[in-house]
């Protein structure tokens, strides 16, 4: 009877395997206390450890994320992919628990993206300056800051060097430019504040010149609703 001799590679697969399961706590005690000895006589061996730890903290942090950003899936894969060049085949890093772990990661986080923006909206009343305007603004929050979309009636055309501007205002009385249009039938615009916390919105007359400040000359107002 011939016996089968275990060769390296099949040495290198359980001692990887091994690591793995001491990296994710899953190694009895009894074969912990010996791996750890034999990590700390092992330079090459702690650097094997260290990147299995990385590996298990990875995926830890993919499920417990709330949202998951392409950049978070593509450095998971990329780790992944990086971990099979080096690994014999058939071994599978941080054992079956790991390539759960990520699976659920990135399943709760495409549940979360998949929720429905944060909208809210603001109704908005005429000045004595243009007493026949009105309007309304709705404002999404996205990845990039909020947009608000403007759709105002009896607003008379203004071309340059003459236009209009939006601002958005806190309690304090901080302006915020959110952006500058023409017409404004129908207006995207872009703020990097929140409107909960610069809850009015306005519209003013403004000319192009040197002085970046607010005319004064608001045309649109109105606040913003905030407990959408």
């Amino acid at each position: 009877m011939t016996t089968r001799r275990s060769r390296p590679d099949d040495h290198e697969s359980r001692e990887i395997a091994e690591l793995a399961a001491l990296a994710d706590g899953s190694l009895t005690p009894e074969r912990r206390e010996a791996l750890e000895a034999r990590v700390a006589e092992s330079p090459e061996l702690a650097d094997r450890l260290a990147e299995q730890e990385r590996a298990v903290a990875l995926a830890r942090s993919a499920a417990a994320e709330v949202e998951a950003p392409a950049a978070l899936r593509a450095r998971i894969e990329a780790r992944r992919r990086a971990k099979r060049a080096w690994l014999p085949r058939g071994v599978v890093l941080a054992g079956a628990a790991v390539t759960a772990v990520l699976a659920v990661g990135i399943g709760v986080a495409a549940l979360g993206s998949s929720s429905s923006p944060q909208t809210l909206n603001a109704a908005l009343e005429p000045t004595y300056l243009v007493p026949a305007a009105g309007g309304a603004a709705t404002m999404t929050k996205t990845s990039s800051g909020w947009r608000i979309e403007l759709h105002a009636t009896g607003l008379p055309r203004r071309d340059a060097p003459l236009f209009y501007e939006a601002w958005l205002r806190n309690a304090a009385g901080v302006l915020v430019p959110v952006g500058t249009f023409n017409d404004g039938r129908d207006v995207t615009l872009w703020a990097g504040v929140s409107p909960k916390e610069f809850p009015t919105l306005s519209v003013t007359r403004e000319r192009a010149d040197t002085d970046q400040a607010s005319s004064g000359e608001r045309v649109l107002v109105g606040t913003v609703d905030t407990s959408g």
